[in-house]
């Protein structure tokens, strides 16, 4: 499981941005990912053939899900929040669910995987998540 904090992440009232999909920069990207409460980036490029075919997919499956920000990244234009990402492979499906990054895959997700994710993610306890994350920083605090 891919994990990160946002340190900046406010509890609260989710406040969704949704537009089905909201193209991402980074002057937006740190409030994106702590005002709303699960959001889905795909990073891609307009050269890329597999991130033309994913894009109808994600769009699609974002019209489905109003309540969750589907973000895109151009990784040409952005290429700071690729290089944040260590992005090597496009498109990539990265999401955060309360400021905590809690999936990253590289490839086109077929619309059912991607649609079923969602449902994966709207269902995850993120307290459990939370208290993985402090037992692995304890565990990593005590090696160092």
């Amino acid at each position: 499981m891919f994990a990160c904090r946002s340190h900046g992440f406010k509890r609260g009232k989710p406040q969704p941005t949704h537009m089905a999909t909201l193209e991402i920069t980074e002057p937006m990207f740190a409030e994106t990912i702590e005002q709303n409460q699960l959001v889905l980036l795909d990073f891609w490029a307009e050269w890329c053939g597999p991130c033309r075919a994913y894009g109808p997919v994600y769009e699609r499956v974002s019209e489905e899900f109003p309540d969750v920000v589907f973000g895109k990244i151009d990784t040409e234009d952005q290429q700071a929040l690729a290089g944040m990402f260590g992005i090597r492979s496009i498109p990539t499906t990265i999401a955060f669910k309360e400021g905590v990054g809690v999936f990253m895959q590289p490839g086109a997700l077929p619309e059912d995987a991607l649609r079923d994710l969602v449902g994966k993610l709207q269902e995850l306890d993120m307290d459990e998540v939370r208290a993985e994350l402090e037992a692995q920083e304890s565990e990593d605090s005590e090696e160092n």
